[in-house]
């Protein structure tokens, strides 16, 4: 898992995920772990990858349950409540 120190790291890696790589695992001092999920648009492919990884549908699983309990944030949220101050120098 890498740590993450400034707000340009953060956009290098979500900028780095696609399709074989939907999943990164970062952690930012000061916030903690942060997983981030690249979700297609396409609900045919999301299927077949779901069957192809039954992880990956546990994941998005967990992950809508979490949404729904108001466990999470969005990435605008998540950039919001950045400041410098939560990146070591």
């Amino acid at each position: 898992m890498d740590i993450v120190r400034t707000p340009h790291e953060l956009m290098e890696r979500i900028e780095k995920l696609d399709k074989d790589h939907s999943v990164c695992q970062i952690v930012i001092p000061g916030k903690g772990q942060v997983t981030i999920v690249l979700q297609a648009n396409d609900k045919e492919t999301i299927a077949s990858e779901v069957l192809a990884d039954p992880e990956l549908g546990e994941l998005i699983q967990n992950s809508r349950n979490a949404y729904q309990r108001g466990e999470v944030m969005t990435t605008s949220e998540l950039l919001k409540s950045l400041s410098s101050k939560d990146f070591a120098q």
